[in-house]
């Protein structure tokens, strides 16, 4: 790597040749704060708070775009550039909403943030004319209040990162905001609700559609019984809302928080994941045995569906047909479980707790019935439940582990890893290689399709059979990754796609990190270590070895694949209006 000597505040350094003044302070140990600055997603030099001075510089210039060279000499911290980046805030501050104490940023606004470093407050900040924006909450996952913008534009290189590019900047000069073309709702738009947007905006201006008070209800009802099962990804992340560094793993305070919130039952959605590979790698196999409609593509992102829905329909005869781990833990909770309880299938309220916003348009979509009511009634992100934790004055850090509760809390390592990119590939392989060879094999660990590569590709022999797998994370990737299947440039028989960058660990739902962590932490690869060391620690890690999964088809399914299993836990798909 070569390198370049360079000054800044008057200490000489030598740093990477090609490093923007930010990265650049970066390795000096010195922190130059930004509102705008996404690394890979918005590198635009628009919000003038990360401007710092250069020696022969006629103007401050923004780090955040400005290359290093030889010789250069920077100062980071006088009383220019912090002036200028007080008046920054201070203009910001003036069309903004600034009702903090009732907004769901509160505490975790990098707004508020940088106005409680710089000294910046409501009294020594500007007057004038402010835009009213109306809220848009004509999605089921979002509310954007654009009182509450302050034209970072983070959340538009999301979007575009994501491929589907359906907000943008809308009006010229003091009229401009952020919005759908023809200022349509996001309803009205190919949005896939994915949330990366939401996670990636500074301020309040993009929350969750909440249900907490909608769920709390629900547990306050003596005539209701409300079970609640949490995703994989979950237990790796939550930990970060109550101050635990990224990547701890907190299963068993999870439980035992959420018992405390007054839940009837406590599951874990890693026993839907085992029952998805069960269904889905017999599904796999039928159609690789029967000349069906190859390359099999999963089914367990509803971000994923819905943008292949809108943006490549042509595939959907390739999606499997399976419900995502989510429904399946929904759908036999109101049928199999419900009979086996002796409860009222209509009594039962199931929360899931998802690191996905898509999740909450997930339970409203057609064929998620299969008791005659809704598979899933509510969805929590992460954010969500960390909120009801923290709202019923639980000490989250100093609880004990608790165990999920039978016997849908019993899962394998192979569910586990679900939560990231190459997981579900992984799990349903293990079970397609035993299920093809009728033995059980004891290499388990397909690492080729591990790690938060863009794109991975594997082939692998089994049992005779040759089969060409790949594995695809964020929707800018899986577009270009069928656009090769479609030129026909690569024969693939099974595809893994997450609609998210990095899987379910970097989910829209996931805890929200400021900048400063975002851009030089590992996120995903931090948070996925955690459910590979899960996985290897646990006694089972073959979906079919879960004695549980083997009750229920005993009693119940019969065989993956069998007719009541396709009635229960199987779906289907419908091409979607992009105009």
């Amino acid at each position: 790597m070569e390198t370049v000597q360079i000054k800044i505040n008057g200490i000489d350094y030598e740093v990477p040749q090609n490093s923007t003044i930010l990265e650049a302070a970066r390795y000096a140990g010195i922190h130059i704060p930004t509102l705008c600055y996404l690394k890979d997603i918005n590198e635009i030099g628009a919000c003038r708070i990360c401007v710092v001075e250069v020696k022969g510089a006629r103007s401050l210039v923004a780090s955040c775009v400005y290359p290093v060279s030889a010789g250069m000499e920077i100062q980071t911290n006088t009383e220019l550039v912090q002036s200028s980046r007080k008046t920054t805030l201070q203009l910001l501050l003036a069309s903004h909403d600034r009702r903090c104490l009732s907004c769901a940023r509160s505490g975790s606004c990098e707004l508020q943030s940088l106005c409680n470093e710089l000294g910046v407050s409501e009294e020594n900040t500007f007057d004038g004319a402010k835009l009213k924006h109306g809220l848009d909450n004509s999605t089921l996952h979002m509310v954007r209040d654009n009182n509450k913008c302050i034209l970072c534009r983070r959340c538009v290189g999301a979007c575009e990162n994501q491929y589907v590019s359906v907000i943008g900047s809308n009006d010229r000069g003091f009229d401009t905001h952020i919005g759908c073309a023809f200022e349509q709702s996001l309803e009205k738009v190919p949005c896939v609700s994915c949330g990366q947007c939401i996670v990636s905006c500074p301020t309040g201006a993009l929350m969750d559609n909440d249900h907490c008070d909608d769920v709390m209800s629900a547990i306050s009802n003596p005539d209701k019984y409300v079970i609640v099962h949490t995703a994989p990804a979950v237990r790796a992340t939550l930990g970060e809302c109550f101050g635990m560094p990224p990547g701890t793993n907190v299963k068993g305070k999870m439980v035992n928080a959420l018992r405390k919130l007054g839940f009837d039952k406590v599951f874990d959605t890693d026993f839907g994941a085992d029952l998805t590979i069960m269904e889905e790698a017999a599904e796999l196999i039928h159609r690789i045995t029967n000349g069906g409609t190859l390359p099999m593509i999963t089914s367990c992102s509803p971000g994923w569906i819905k943008f292949c829905e809108y943006y490549f329909p042509n595939f959907l005869p390739n999606i499997s047909s399976c419900k995502s781990p989510q429904q399946m833990m929904g759908a036999i909770l109101k049928t199999w479980y419900a009979s086996k309880m002796n409860i009222d299938p209509n009594r039962i309220v199931v929360v899931s707790v998802m690191p996905c916003t898509a999740k909450k348009f997930e339970i409203k979509r057609d064929h998620q019935c299969a008791a005659g009511v809704a598979d899933t009634d509510y969805v929590l992100t992460t954010r969500e439940v960390a909120k009801l934790i923290k709202r019923a004055g639980i000490d989250f850090v100093s609880l004990n582990d608790e165990n999920f509760d039978s016997i849908l809390g019993v899962s394998t390592g192979a569910a586990a890893i679900f939560g990231a990119t190459g997981g579900v590939m992984e799990a349903a392989l293990r079970t397609a290689s035993d299920m093809l060879s009728e033995t059980s094999q004891k290499e388990i660990e397909y690492k080729e399709v591990r790690g938060i590569e863009n794109i991975k590709e594997a082939t692998y022999e089994i049992s005779g059979l040759t089969l060409n797998v790949a594995v695809v994370s964020g929707l800018k990737n899986s577009a270009a990754l069928l656009e090769r299947v479609k030129r026909k440039e690569v024969n693939y028989h099974f595809i893994e796609i997450m609609c998210c960058p990095g899987g379910c660990v970097n989910g829209g739902g996931q805890p929200l990190q400021p900048a400063r962590v975002r851009n030089y932490e590992n996120l995903s690869e931090i948070r996925a270590k955690t459910l590979y060391a899960e996985d290897k620690s646990l006694p089972l890690r073959k979906s079919h070895e879960n004695p549980s999964i083997k009750l229920i088809y005993d009693e119940y399914f019969k065989t993956p694949g069998s007719e009541i299993s396709h009635k229960i836990l199987h779906t289907k798909y419908k091409i979607r209006d992009k105009f």
